[in-house]
C-alpha cells in the first residue's frame, strides 16, 4: 500500500505504527530546513546537526505518543528550539559551575584537583545517575530544574514530606559514594548544608 506522507495525519499515523518509510520521508523533507533553523540559533553547523539528529531520534523513540491533530512541522521546530535551550542551559551551567569551583579553591588557597574539574564533575554526575529512579527524579527536579518541595510534590502527586525525605536520601547516598574528596564541589553545586561541611 502506498501512503501520501505529505498529509500530516497520514504521516503521524504511520510514524506511530513504526513505518520506517514515513520516518525516512520526515528526515529527507525536514533535515536541511531544521539544520538551517538550528544553526540560526546556535551559529555552529556541527552542533546544529547534532541538535536536529537528537530531535529525530526522540521523535522515533516517542512516536507512539504523537497525536495526529497537531502539525508535525510545527512540532519539530519547537523540538529543535527546546533541544537548543536544553544544550545551552547545560553548557552554561557547566561553565558557571567550573568557574565557581575554581574561584572558591583560590579563595581558600587550595590547589585544584590534578584530575581536572571536568573529571570531577563527571564523577558527580555518574553518582547522581546511579541513584534509585524515584530518588534521582526528585533530586534532579529540585537541584537541576530549581523546583521547590511543594512544586515537586504537586507535580508528582506525593507529599512534600516524601520529597524532603527523598532529597535527604539522595544527599546521603552521594556523600557515601563520593566521599570527602568531593565535599567542596558537592557543596558548591547543590548548596548542601550539613555539619559535615562546616
Amino acid at each position: 500500500m502506498k501512503w501520501d506522507f505529505s498529509v500530516n495525519s497520514v504521516l503521524i499515523e504511520q510514524l506511530e505504527k513504526g513505518n520506517q518509510r514515513a520516518f525516512s520521508f520526515l528526515v529527507e523533507n525536514y533535515n536541511h530546513r531544521l539544520c538551517v533553523y538550528a544553526n540560526s540559533l546556535i551559529n555552529d553547523p556541527i552542533k546544529a546537526q547534532d541538535i536536529v539528529q537528537n530531535v529525530f531520534v526522540k521523535i522515533w523513540v516517542k512516536r507512539k505518543s504523537l497525536r495526529n491533530n497537531f502539525s508535525i512541522k510545527g512540532f519539530m521546530y519547537r523540538a529543535v528550539y527546546n533541544e537548543f535551550i536544553d544544550q545551552y542551559r547545560s553548557a552554561k551551567s557547566l561553565l558557571a559551575l567550573e568557574k565557581l569551583y575554581m574561584d572558591t579553591l583560590l579563595q581558600f588557597e587550595l590547589e585544584p584537583e590534578t584530575e581536572g574539574t571536568e573529571k570531577i564533575m563527571n564523577k558527580v554526575m555518574e553518582a547522581i545517575n546511579e541513584l534509585p529512579p524515584k530518588c534521582k527524579q526528585i533530586f534532579l527536579l529540585s537541584k537541576k530544574e530549581g523546583l521547590d518541595n511543594i512544586e515537586i510534590a504537586e507535580y508528582l502527586v506525593i507529599s512534600s514530606k516524601t520529597v524532603e525525605n527523598q532529597i535527604t536520601k539522595a544527599f546521603g547516598i552521594l556523600r557515601e559514594k563520593l566521599g570527602k574528596k568531593y565535599e567542596l564541589v558537592m557543596m558548591l553545586i547543590f548548596g548542601m548544608k550539613s555539619k559535615k561541611f562546616a
